[in-house]
């Protein structure tokens, strides 16, 4: 049972934490996993702020909860845990005393500093941790992605809280690592002999890894024009995913063990340099089209700029050099406005051997699995059987579905950063991404980064559709196909 804990929301009245993070601290007040004496400290920038932020987070509950979940009776009891304080996060004044003093009855328990904020200002933030005393051993930070704009800023980020903290208290988020299905992937690969000894080069022809968004912008506009898609999506989250399909198993299931794995992986990945980016990458950006039924802007519309280079679309062949995957394409895509909100892997096996049946049964498909992460959870193992409503020998492909929503619909929410907030309560860092990672990560990035500097522009794409023509034809290059959400059985 986790012990009462501290957890202080640097930017507690932003975007983030009033639809994500005060959200999964209610569910796991629900659910009975906050333990008496908890409390969450907000942090707001003015006096009058904080005199309503309670207010705030109670609108901000009833928005962004899904339906049935709020109730006034819990609510009224959960904001008996909510602190709000004034706090400048890049300037030493009165208001950190303040904070100070409500920490200093409760310096044995466990500390979490959130940093809900802009990368550019972690480092001043954990410096005035320091010189105000609040780091303890009993301590944590957590630090949201992208943490910088290339390796060499990331790498000055990273070394700026490590001034302060040690790189066992830093606990680099990626709430795709929070998510039941993604930590299913183990389970279903490392408890099931089934699919463990047919997961490698021998039996499995393609892999593929999707996060499709049907959102714009939104209130990230800023951001996002300096950012983009490849380093929004894929330098984190894309490669996160990766890294658990393809990492070998660990020894023992800690932190050390699992981060091991994944980091040989991402020192597997063939460096993309060069033309290898133009043959292998392609990038994107939407213009306006139909969604659903509805006409929505492009992203020059809704930037309000005349032009913008910057990728909302990314679609990139990768692969991994090493004995297990040697010759097996990686497809990894992620979009804004595509057709439909999606995110899952599918795992292409190769078709048999020799074909047994003749032309009248049919053309035999290879199998499929697909495991679904958002928007509900599944996975789908497609097979081949024989048509049981023909007397002759006729085959079709028949999908085996777990639909995980439906089997746990006990009133538990799976929401991932409610579990990561809890692991960090709770000093278990294993969801957490090491900083070795992180630089081995942008190492592969960079190059991709580079090329597009000095050459080319993004390919098009309607919203509302799979993204640009350029992407089904990287992978027609190998006879392959994108698995399209809802498409295909």
């Amino acid at each position: 049972m986790l012990n009462p804990f501290d957890i202080v929301i640097f930017g507690g009245g932003g975007d983030l934490a009033l639809r994500k993070l005060l959200p999964a601290l209610y569910r796991a007040y629900q659910e009975g996993n906050l333990p008496e004496g908890t409390r969450i400290l907000p942090t707001v920038r003015e006096q009058n702020k904080q005199q309503e932020f309670i207010e705030t987070a109670h609108l901000a509950l009833q928005t962004h909860l899904g339906k049935g979940e709020y109730n006034k009776k819990d609510w009224t009891a959960f904001a008996q845990f909510l602190v709000p304080v004034v706090v400048n996060v890049t300037e030493e004044d009165e208001h950190w005393d303040t904070l100070k003093n409500i920490l200093a009855d409760a310096e044995d328990r466990s500390r979490v500093f959130y940093l809900s904020l802009p990368p550019a200002v972690y480092g001043r933030c954990c410096e005035l941790l320091s010189i105000k005393g609040l780091i303890t051993g009993q301590s944590r930070v957590v630090v949201e992605k992208p943490i910088g704009y290339c390796g060499k800023s990331a790498e000055e980020i990273n070394a700026k809280i490590g001034e302060f903290f040690t790189e066992e208290q830093v606990f680099r988020i990626d709430h795709y690592l929070g998510k039941e299905t993604v930590q299913n992937l183990m389970a279903l690969r490392f408890s099931n002999a089934l699919f463990e000894n047919l997961w490698d080069a021998k039996t499995i022809d393609n892999i593929q890894i999707s996060i499709s968004e049907t959102v714009g912008l939104e209130s990230r506009a800023g951001f996002y024009d300096k950012a983009g898609a490849l380093r929004d999506m894929v330098q984190n989250h894309l490669l996160q995913l990766l890294c658990l399909v393809a990492m070998e198993s660990p020894h023992k299931l800690n932190a050390n063990s699992i981060r091991t794995e994944k980091l040989k992986v991402l020192e597997a990945l063939r460096p993309l340099v060069g033309e290898d980016v133009d043959n292998n990458v392609i990038r994107g950006q939407y213009v306006p089209g139909d969604l659903k039924g509805k006409l929505v802007p492009g992203y020059l519309e809704e930037l309000g700029e005349g032009s913008s280079k910057t990728e909302t679309f990314v679609a990139i062949r990768a692969h991994i050099d090493n004995w297990r995957w040697s010759g097996v394409p990686f497809y990894l895509r992620t979009g804004k406005r595509m057709k439909e909100r999606c995110a899952e892997i599918v795992v292409e096996y190769k078709p048999v051997s020799h074909n047994v049946y003749g032309d009248a049964a049919g053309p035999i498909q290879p199998n499929r699995l697909v495991i679904r992460l958002q928007p509900e959870e599944s996975i789908q193992l497609t097979l081949m059987s024989k048509r049981l409503d023909s007397l002759e020998m006729q085959l079709e492909p028949v999908t085996l579905n777990i639909s995980l929503s439906e089997k746990y619909n006990n009133g538990y929410h799976s929401d991932a950063y409610k579990r990561l907030m809890l692991d960090a309560a709770a000093n278990n860092p294993a969801l957490f991404i090491h900083r070795d990672e992180v630089r081995q990560a942008w190492q592969w990035i960079d190059p991709i980064v580079e090329r597009w500097q000095s050459k080319g522009t993004p390919s098009l794409y309607r919203a509302g559709s799979w993204g640009p023509e350029d992407a089904d034809e990287l992978l027609e290059e190998n006879k392959h196909v994108w698995f399209n959400a809802g498409e295909q059985v």
